[in-house]
């Protein structure tokens, strides 16, 4: 069976609107290596969009489910419970950030997180309004791209947005936009269009991470703080693609001295099987009532017992250390051919959450075609690469935590030459 082949029939069968970022059909994946339908190795570094921070198919993560698998599959929790269910709510209670006493609801996907994370601060407060920021992104359902800060893809086409969403513009200094610059627009937006005593709450990712991977800087997040404590606002960390050792600590927000009141995660928390929580203040947690929060397959068993055993890994393999350590090679590698490659105008990121943005070669503009040239090199050599950011020039580096050092060094050369074949050197 080939690629073209598969291409074709999904072509054929699969709705256009479900993005394709390459044309490899997967048949085998492990740690961070994948092999395709026509027995091609790739190096991968996108793992699954932060989701396999652990690596394909960690052994202790596949132990733990199929150990699982043998027991029971599926009983929903709000019919017959499970004590993992439990039990990873108590650990997640423990690790979140924040000095306060928590709960934690578990549900299938990150929008859904966000989703039910607005639902606890409209409940609580008895308010409608949300803040979010440009360049943002928060999921594809209705209010999930509704608080998104990016109109393509995500929103065009898809008609009138949900009401009592607002947006500021997040700081980036490569951008000309100032944290004073921010918090002028909150200032603004409170004279001008919204009562901040109707704001339920302010969404903020710590790291952007469609948008750019732009780090929130610890001023902003101060002045957020301040702000929600002083308006009675919910402040809600989205760490979706930030948490699980990704940014070199469990959680991103732990490089700040400040907390939010709700947290949403998803992505690396299951290792690849799908689960997704929000973890926040108990008092908050405990605002709906009987009903008003889960769904069907959340917390799944199967994906319960992932995120159990991702959590161990993450311990017992120091997978925060080992982010901190392959993203200041990463950065080292990119600093090392910066002045060789000019259209490189930034190289930035916490632990392994790094990515390189692109200008034109005389900096007067982004420069999405380079972004992508790198991307399609990348390709050519067998090493998977992702772009973001609102003007489409950032390549992301999101493999797993858990990658071998060869296949690491391996991926740097794969990248260096993929950069310069970008320049046409």
């Amino acid at each position: 069976m080939k690629n073209s082949e598969i291409a074709a029939r999904r072509d054929d069968a699969i709705a256009r609107g479900v993005g394709m970022m390459t044309q490899v059909y997967v048949e085998r994946a492990e740690n961070a290596e994948v092999w395709d339908v026509e027995g091609n190795r790739y190096i991968d570094f996108a793992a699954g969009i932060a989701v396999v921070n652990t690596g394909h198919r960690h052994p202790r993560v596949m132990a733990a489910v199929q150990k699982q698998l043998d027991s029971f599959t599926h009983t929903c929790h709000q019919v017959l419970p499970y004590e993992d269910y439990v039990r990873l709510g108590e650990r997640l209670n423990a690790a979140v950030p924040g000095d306060f006493d928590k709960k934690t609801i578990f549900v299938t996907t990150g929008a859904e997180a966000v989703e039910n994370a607005v639902k606890v601060a409209r409940a609580a407060t008895d308010r409608q309004a949300v803040i979010a920021f440009g360049g943002g992104f928060h999921g594809r359902t209705f209010l999930g791209m509704s608080l998104t800060g990016k109109v393509q893809p995500y929103k065009a086409g898809f008609g009138t947005m949900m009401s009592d969403i607002f947006h500021v513009p997040f700081p980036i200094d490569l951008h000309g936009v100032s944290v004073d610059d921010t918090r002028a627009a909150i200032t603004q937006l409170f004279k001008a269009d919204l009562d901040p005593a109707r704001v339920a709450a302010i969404i903020i990712e710590p790291v952007q991470g469609e948008g750019g991977f732009y780090q929130a800087p610890a001023q902003l997040m101060r002045a957020v703080r301040s702000l929600c404590d002083e308006h009675g606002i919910v402040m809600i960390a989205d760490e979706v693609q930030t948490g699980f050792a990704r940014t070199g600590k469990l959680f991103a927000m732990e490089h700040y001295d400040v907390c939010a009141d709700l947290t949403t995660m998803a992505k690396g928390l299951a290792g690849g099987l799908p689960l997704a929580a929000v973890t926040g203040k108990a008092d908050l947690m405990d605002a709906a009532n009987p009903g008003g929060l889960g769904g069907t397959y959340g917390g799944n068993p199967l994906g319960i017992a992932a995120a159990n055993a991702v959590l161990d890994v993450i311990e017992e393999e120091d997978l925060c250390a080992r982010a901190n350590e392959l993203g200041s090679r990463l950065k080292q590698r990119l600093e090392s051919f910066r002045e060789a490659v000019p259209e490189i105008v930034d190289i930035r990121g916490p632990g392994f959450m790094i990515a390189v943005e692109f200008n034109t070669a005389d900096g007067s503009a982004p420069d999405a075609n380079f972004a992508n040239r790198v991307r399609a090199e990348g390709l050519n050599r067998n090493l998977v690469l992702l772009t973001c950011g609102t003007y489409g020039n950032v390549v992301r580096f999101l493999a797993p935590i858990t990658i071998q050092d060869e296949v690491f060094t391996e991926a740097l050369d794969l990248l260096e030459e993929s950069i310069m074949a970008a320049k046409g050197d």
